[in-house]
């Protein structure tokens, strides 16, 4: 069989992550994406078989597991799967991640490591109910019976997309901060692949998430989401089987830092993903693992749609829109250490090359709250900002 890489790579400033995602795409399962009620904190049971525990001061709990009795192996397909420990083929195109320590930071790595044959897995000692995702704004034309265009549920979207095509990966540099949210709701900046229609859209998600655990405490994640539709299945990180982990560094759900500030030191994460049989995990420098093709369905190949840009949870409290921010919470026209951006768009092609994207579609939930604009230049070649700060005069 032919393989194909599908990169995903993410740029922190001096901090470099790459997201290489191969070939087929993930269909796991589980409650869908927005907060709507925070639970009293509870410690939860460590991973079955942990070897050991690492604290961290942000307060996240790492289970190094064997990584033969990681979740992945409780996928009915996977119960005799044997460990691929890194893809077949290298894409072209791609910058190589500096080997840098310190570009990507997870604070757990200052109480210790995992030892080799394991990996490490995020205990979830916060417990919170998931409200059901809505689909991706752009896809409401191809699934208009099963949604309202014009009331996308309680998730709102400024991004662009390219659609109606055959995509072997997709890349981007996406800037880092810490949006201010409301207890309850989330705000995210990720690049989306995707392909099929209605329930049968399968998606693959990775980028930042900042949420509000505590009163006075944000939390900024890097994650990776799969789902089968978006009706009542999907997944967060390793929060169910599917993901085959094969790093021992990097903690899927883990804090990351550090993050842009307003009018200094901007900070990113290049995101890369292409094709290879299975749909690779790369951060940094470090393959991180990968979701095995024979859980595929839709994107077994390609995708047929790739969207990036920013999402909320607009939960309207106190009876108004959300003062929860996307992106920096600034708006489009401040540009560059000021307004979020993306940056260095692309898609793979069948022969691995990584292409600049044509005639993007863009969709803005609500453009006096969250905007967007694009442009194109020799430096960050096909770039958009966006976001904004929610409620205001403008924004009811």
């Amino acid at each position: 069989m032919e393989m194909r890489i599908h990169y995903f790579s993410i740029k922190l400033g001096d901090y470099k992550f790459f997201l290489i995602l191969l070939s087929h795409m993930l269909i796991t399962f589980v409650d869908g994406r927005g907060v709507d009620q925070f639970m009293k904190k509870r410690e939860l049971p460590m991973h079955e078989g942990t070897v050991k525990t690492i604290e961290s001061e942000d307060g996240d709990v790492i289970d190094c597991v064997d990584i033969r009795k990681q979740p992945a192996f409780n996928h009915p397909l996977l119960k005799n799967h044997t460990v691929q420990i890194k893809p077949h083929a290298q894409s072209r195109g791609i910058d190589e991640a500096e080997n840098n320590p310190n570009m990507l930071f997870q604070s757990w790595h200052k109480n210790g490591e995992c030892p080799e044959g394991t990996v490490p897995l995020l205990r979830r000692t916060q417990n919170f109910n998931h409200s059901r995702r809505s689909y991706p704004a752009f896809l409401h034309k191809k699934v208009a019976q099963l949604n309202d265009v014009n009331n996308p549920s309680n998730h709102e979207y400024a991004q662009v997309s390219a659609v109606d095509g055959n995509y072997y990966g997709a890349r981007a540099t996406i800037n880092v901060w810490n949006p201010l949210t409301n207890f309850g709701e989330l705000s995210i900046a990720q690049i989306w692949v995707l392909a099929g229609d209605g329930n049968e859209l399968n998606s693959l998600e990775a980028g930042w998430t900042v949420i509000k655990l505590q009163p006075m405490k944000h939390a900024y994640r890097l994650h990776i989401y799969s789902t089968d539709g978006y009706q009542s299945t999907g997944c967060y990180n390793l929060d169910c089987p599917g993901f085959v982990q094969t790093n021992k560094n990097i903690a899927l759900g883990g804090s990351i830092e550090p993050v842009s500030k307003y009018g200094g030191e901007q900070r990113d994460i290049s995101i890369f993903n292409n094709n290879d049989g299975n749909w690779w995990l790369q951060v940094q420098d470090q393959l991180v693992g990968y979701w095995p093709s024979s859980i595929f369905t839709h994107l077994a190949g390609t995708s047929d749609a790739i969207s990036w840009g920013g999402e909320i949870v607009n939960n309207q409290p106190n009876g108004h829109h959300t003062s929860t921010q996307m992106g920096s919470g600034h708006f489009p026209n401040e540009a560059y250490g000021k307004a979020s951006f993306f940056t260095k768009l692309g898609y793979f092609d069948e022969g691995n090359n990584v292409k600049d994207p044509e005639n993007l579609e863009p969709f803005v939930t609500r453009p006096p709250c969250y905007d967007l604009r694009t442009g194109k230049d020799n430096k960050f070649g096909v770039f958009f900002y966006f976001g904004g700060p929610g409620y205001s005069a403008n924004c009811q």
